[in-house]
This record gives C-alpha cells, structure tokens and sequence, in this order.
C-alpha cells in the first residue's frame, strides 16, 4: 500500500503561490485558512534566501493524533492524516502541537468560539462518502478517490512541491540531488520537513558521508 507524503524542493520554489491558490480554488478554503501557505526563510539575505510550500505532511507519528482528547484524528491506509469534524471540539491542542502549524480555525474571536478545526486533508476528502456534497463542503474535493494527485502539486510550476507515494517522491528528490552533485551545485538535501515528518533525511545512493 502506497503511503503518500509532500516534499518541496526548496531549490525550484519560486514563491509564485500557485500552490496557495490551487488549494483554496479546489476546496472552496473559508476565509482565513490557508491550508497550504509559502515560507520564505533568510528573506532578503543575497545566496542565502530559500522559500518552501508548506501544509500538514501527514507524519507518520503525528503528534496531532497524540493530543487531541476526543481523537477526531485517523490515518488512511494510504497514511493521509485525516480528521472528523463532527467529533472535533475546536479545543486548539493540535494548533499548538503541529510544528508546521497545519491546523487551523476558519473563524475569529475568543479562544473556543473559533468553531471546528481545519487543515490539509491531501485531497482525500473526509470520513463521509466519497464525492458526497457533505464530504466536499466540511473537507473539500476528494482527488484521491478520483485517482487524482492533490492540486497544489499538480498545480506547482516549476515542480518543486511534489506529492504522492512517498518511496517515488523520495526517488524523485534523490535524483535531483544527485544532479545537483554532479554539476558541482548545492544538494539541497536538507528539504524542509522531510527529517521533522518522517524521520532521518533521505541521502542520495553513493553518498555515505
């Protein structure tokens, strides 16, 4: 079984937030969310300025899953962290346990008035049936079921936001630093949440340094 997982490949981000925009159009995002948002880090700083796309990265060991004291959160079989919006108190511990702040609240106002809990569902949808309208008004289109890649990297321009298997994303980055190696430029192997997410970094084959 596949275990789909993100990767950004913080040497092809362009900060264009076509990923950004492609999410809020798919799943009609309410107001205030930004299931997936762009990073840029060292901003301004010349060779050192780097941006990333990021969202929910379905950890394998989500920390979200642990807090959560009523667990609206599920894993798919596919690994896709999921969770159920009608089980959902909008206590916020999930907020404050995601390192990549993926949870959020579509409202304003005083701590528990900000209703349920909303986050990067990698286009699976949620726990009603598939392709149902309640399932695309709470959670948003389900591509997954349709056999489709989530939106926003399919959308990616320069491909630098990719997303599906994780054993072929991997491969797919893997290649790229090599590349990257031989042409005598930067590996770029420290990509943004892959160690944070699911353990030890990805080395490329031949590099036991």
């Amino acid at each position: 079984m596949a275990r789909m997982k993100f990767i950004c490949d913080s040497e092809r981000c362009i900060e264009c937030n076509g990923c950004v925009t492609a999410c809020k159009n798919e799943h009609e995002v309410p107001w205030g969310v930004n299931r997936r948002r762009v990073v840029t880090i060292n901003d301004g700083q010349i060779g050192a300025e780097k941006s990333i796309s990021v969202a929910c990265m379905h950890c394998s060991d989500a920390p979200c899953m642990a807090v959560c004291p009523v667990d609206c959160f599920y894993r798919t079989d596919e690994g896709v962290v999921l969770h159920d919006k009608d089980i959902c108190i909008g206590c916020g511990y999930c907020s404050y346990a995601c390192p990549f702040g993926a949870p959020q609240f579509p409202g304003t106002g005083t701590f528990g008035l900000r209703g349920k809990m909303d986050k990067c569902t990698f286009c699976a949808g949620g726990p009603e049936k598939n392709g149902t309208q309640a399932e695309f008004e709470k959670y948003g289109r389900n591509r997954l079921a349709e056999g489709k890649l989530p939106a926003c990297a399919e959308m990616c321009s320069t491909k630098a936001l990719i997303g599906g298997d994780g054993d072929v994303v991997a491969d797919i980055f893997r290649n790229r630093v090599v590349k990257r190696q031989s042409n005598g430029k930067a590996a770029g192997a420290n990509v943004f949440g892959w160690g944070t997410a699911y353990g030890k970094p990805q080395q490329p084959s031949g590099n036991k340094s």
